[in-house]
């Protein structure tokens, strides 16, 4: 016998989402974490795998950049949506 809860239970594809993270050099790195979570943790791991300062790196989604606070639902990201990781750029000296 089935009961209406079983319909009702998130599926994975609800709780989670698949990222994916483009570094300026188009090396891409993928993510599956809970909608729910702050970026900040991914912005870490990136930084973790790519063996670069959290500080130097500059993330954004649809040109905006992105806070560390904020979730995947919060800013409607969907299943395989790209962010990108820019290096920060520090002043240059003029010739």
């Amino acid at each position: 016998m089935s009961t209406v809860e079983d319909d009702k239970k998130p599926t994975d594809s609800t709780i989670h989402i698949n990222l994916k993270v483009k570094g300026q050099d188009g090396n891409e790195v993928f993510f599956r974490i809970k909608r729910s979570t702050q970026l900040k943790k991914l912005m870490n791991a990136y930084c973790d795998r790519q063996s670069v300062d959290y500080n130097s790196i500059a993330f954004l989604f649809d040109g905006r950049r992105l806070r560390p606070e904020q979730t995947p639902d919060a800013l409607e990201m969907e299943d395989g949506d790209e962010v990108d990781a820019m290096l920060h750029q520090t002043g240059g000296v003029w010739p």
